[in-house]
């Protein structure tokens, strides 16, 4: 028989054995009765296995600079620090093999939500509900898997190419949960076939609202479909979507009336109008030390001082550490609350008007770039942007997507996505502990390394070059 028992099948299946006997606890102690469809609602209640994406592109962005010799020395100091070191310098191994660390966490959250959510989808039509409650919950299921592997295909392939998505290497496709089966990674466009299938299936029956911005509903799968389109470079259907999202919520947090953020006046993140989709970062709130996004100069400038996200959410080297240096990112310890990665009403926009800037509709983008834009400065420093023409207007979206989702993955997927464009294209370099680290144009760097522990034990998974 062909060896097909692998790594992360085998991790998932020693935590779901753990997890299942909570479960099956959990069950007993209310007078829960097996095979109900109430039990599937549980458990996609139970939020913490669902909302944790990969973090690692949140490091490797341009607009972090961890150039400060105080922090590098920290972050150097032990191997617990190695792939935040690597994927910030964007390394060619990132999980050294053999050491204390070579498992590589991001990749099992990922397909430990697609784990949960496979369950769900593979065993509801067999409980006892009725159909529309299954199918409601099913969705669900389906929208958290299409936003994993959105996560996957944009951390551990290539950026989509119409040209050569069919044959380049995307991730495993995993849609039953088996210890069977083959594990050779998919297409990067299968990848994004299923994705697109999961999202128009689930939006039928997804509702409107939920309580909750850890449930999906119909503005959340909109808003990940408009995402995925946008990584596709397919900006008709980006915009399509976006506006379907916006047509359902369009709320802004305006930040122009604040003079200060707390968590007395500032929404939590479950609850906040703005957000279409809660995701958050592997490890939750990184705002420890050694870890804390530095903004670069290129950063700062780009965002100007006037601005309400300088003013409110960044903070003074010594309010992290005595001996940093330089601006720090510090919206987490302000707010009390970790930063979304999710898809968001200002996402919509964003994405709105960078298609219609594409499309060659100046005063179209402008107005979708304003409609944020207004709600982030005070009414005495805020002025409309202009742009003069189409790329004009393409490179103020672009700066504005980078002011507006600092320190969440999204950066980092708009440098790969644009980084053959002439108007985008350059060359980054970071420096760590003396050594100098250089990001090409096209650069196999813009795609993580799958670690060594994982491809050991599954010989069917092709390594990235």
């Amino acid at each position: 028989m062909k060896f097909k028992y692998k790594l992360y099948v085998l991790f998932f299946a020693a935590s779901s054995l753990s997890a299942c006997k909570k479960y099956v606890d959990i069950k007993t102690q209310g007078n829960l009765v097996p095979n109900q469809t109430i039990n599937y609602r549980y458990l996609l209640n139970s939020t913490q296995s669902f909302e944790t994406v990969a973090n690692l592109s949140d490091f490797a962005s341009s607009d972090i600079d961890i150039n400060d010799p105080a922090q590098q020395s920290s972050l150097s100091g032990t191997q617990l620090y190695s792939y935040y070191r690597g994927s910030y310098s964007w390394q060619s191994e990132l999980y050294p093999f053999g050491s204390p660390y070579e498992q590589d966490l991001n990749w099992n959250a990922l397909y430990s939500t697609i784990l949960y959510a496979n369950t769900i989808i593979n065993e509801l039509p067999g409980s006892d509900g009725s159909e529309s409650e299954k199918n409601a919950l099913t969705a669900e299921a389906l929208v958290h898997r299409a936003d994993a592997y959105l996560n996957l295909v944009n951390t551990y392939a290539k950026p989509y190419n119409a040209a050569s998505a069919s044959t380049d290497l995307g991730v495993p496709l995993l849609l039953t949960q088996t210890v069977s089966q083959s594990l050779k990674r998919a297409s990067v466009q299968a990848v994004y076939t299923q994705i697109i299938s999961d999202l128009t299936s689930a939006i039928p029956s997804l509702p409107q609202s939920q309580a909750y911005n850890t449930l999906p509903s119909k503005p959340s799968a909109y808003g990940e479909l408009a995402r995925c389109y946008l990584m596709m470079k397919d900006y008709v259907n980006a915009a399509r979507y976006a506006d379907e999202a916006l047509k359902l919520r369009s709320t802004l947090i305006d930040l122009s009336t604040l003079n200060s953020v707390s968590t007395a006046n500032y929404p939590r993140r479950i609850i906040n109008p703005e957000i279409l989709l809660s995701k958050i970062s592997l490890g939750g709130s990184l705002t420890f030390a050694p870890v804390t996004l530095k903004l670069s100069n290129e950063y700062l400038n780009l965002l100007g001082t006037k601005d309400q996200r300088y003013t409110l959410f960044t903070v003074p080297a010594t309010n992290v550490s005595s001996t940093y240096t330089g601006r720090f990112f510090y919206k987490e310890s302000i707010t009390g609350e970790t930063r979304n990665q999710g898809v968001s009403v200002p996402e919509m926009l964003l994405i709105k008007a960078e298609t219609m800037a594409r499309a060659g509709d100046v005063n179209g983008a402008m107005s979708f770039l304003n409609t944020l834009r207004v709600k982030r400065f005070k009414p005495a420093d805020y002025i409309p942007a202009t742009a003069g023409n189409a790329e004009e207007a393409l490179v103020m979206v672009i700066n504005e997507r980078r002011k507006e989702f600092f320190g969440t993955m999204l950066r980092w997927w708009d440098m790969r996505r644009t980084n053959s464009e002439p108007i985008f294209q350059r060359t980054y370099t970071k420096t760590f502990n003396g050594v100098t680290y250089t990001l090409a144009p096209n650069s196999n760097r813009y795609t993580f390394p799958i670690a060594q522990y994982l491809r050991n034990l599954n010989p069917e998974l092709e390594p990235n070059p």
